[in-house]
């Protein structure tokens, strides 16, 4: 729920296959905005251009027959911003409000700054009055774009978050898995990068009273909101959220997969609380960065290829370091029937890494697993359960 003068305006898109054409998203995608309705109204972010008509309708039956004074602009991002100049020429004596970065992509995104209507967020805890309602601006630069805006509204004690604590899936399909796998998912795949920045706007909220977040994506949070602020700690932290082993693999005649089940036979046996073991070639890659990055004991297992690695693990590891992944515990198998490159190669891609601790030795296979491989891999286990 949300204050009775907040109203929800979003929409939800049952018709995306990609998000940001990358992201699978089965249960679709929900694109939020939100309209307070005080003395002066102010309506905050709008929607993917698909749905603008839609949108625009769910505002009108909000105001009822009132015009808007206001609208905030918090990110950029088409899928949030594409409606700005169909809601202008509909509300033409409209002040629009976003930081001066804001106002620099309407222009290279739609073809006008806005300097006749602006209102630049020129100062952090800018404040704008609606009557009751006050509002209060904070910077929240990469949280993910450079441009973003937080509002604080004092009055009803809830945060408009942007893109922050948003998750995949439309607000009108059940996610049986609850609110956390598809916003891990989303955090690390979109925001992951960004830990430093998130840790820094999270610093500005600590001693507000918020009651309710709203996000640009996914539901409305209002209750155990320390539930959700201390994942975006763990998160944005790169701490350890879940204890277990995550083992990524490749492989192209299915011994490296072998050995793969193998150390996860191994691990169950010794009693480990959770194993995870992602086919690279086969799985949804982000779902695997997402556990890659839960959990603080990872194994990376795959082939030579020439002389390096294969290329499912090379892109893998690259989503990786490109979103800071850091401080956890790596185990390292290659296979290689005549010239094994791999771990020098996987080493090599990590080493900008911050805080790994590699296991050694690294298991090496020549081909299929041998008694001596197997060896390996025992201690391995160990070494992980350690």
């Amino acid at each position: 729920m949300m204050a009775k003068d907040i109203a929800y305006i979003g929409v939800n898109d049952h018709e995306i296959d990609l998000f940001e054409g990358q992201y699978v998203v089965p249960l679709g995608m929900a694109y939020n905005s939100y309209v307070i309705l005080d003395r002066k109204i102010a309506v905050i972010d709008t929607v993917d251009a698909r749905f603008g008509e839609e949108w625009l309708k769910n505002l009108t039956d909000q105001l009822a027959g009132r015009k808007p004074d206001y609208l905030i602009v918090q990110h950029m991002e088409p899928d949030h911003s594409a409606n700005i100049f169909r809601f202008l020429d509909a509300y033409p004596d409209v002040t629009v409000v976003a930081s001066a970065k804001a106002f620099q992509m309407m222009k290279n995104f739609y073809g006008s700054d806005l300097s006749d209507r602006s209102r630049v967020i020129a100062a952090e805890k800018s404040v704008l009055n609606l009557g009751t309602h006050t509002l209060t601006f904070f910077s929240a630069p990469m949280v993910h774009w450079p441009e973003v805006i937080f509002t604080w509204d004092e009055t009803a004690h809830t945060l408009f978050s942007a893109d922050a604590f948003g998750k995949f899936g439309a607000l009108d399909a059940e996610d049986p898995e609850g609110w956390a796998c598809e916003a891990r998912r989303y955090y690390f795949g979109i925001v992951g990068k960004y830990g430093p920045q998130v840790q820094a706007v999270m610093k500005k909220l600590t001693d507000l009273p918020i009651e309710t977040i709203c996000p640009l994506h996914g539901p409305v949070l209002n209750e155990d909101l320390g539930y959700y602020l201390n994942l975006y700690r763990i998160w944005s932290t790169y701490g350890v959220e879940s204890e277990g082993v995550v083992i990524n693999y490749t492989s192209v005649y299915g011994h490296t997969k072998a050995a793969a089940e193998k150390l996860a036979e191994l691990l169950k046996a010794r009693g480990c609380p959770k194993v995870v073991l992602n086919d690279l070639a086969r799985c949804d890659m982000p779902e695997a960065v997402e556990d890659t990055f839960r959990y603080g004991k990872v194994v990376l297992a795959t082939t030579t290829y020439n002389a390096d690695i294969f290329p499912f693990m090379r892109t893998f590891i690259d989503h990786l370091t490109e979103r800071n992944w850091q401080k956890k515990t790596v185990g390292l198998i290659e296979n290689g029937t005549w010239a094994p490159m791999a771990v020098k190669g996987m080493k090599s891609m990590l080493e900008g890494c911050k805080e790994l601790n590699f296991l050694e030795p690294a298991v090496r296979i020549t081909s299929a697993l041998n008694a001596e491989s197997e060896a390996q891999l025992t201690a391995l286990a160990d070494a992980l359960m350690a």
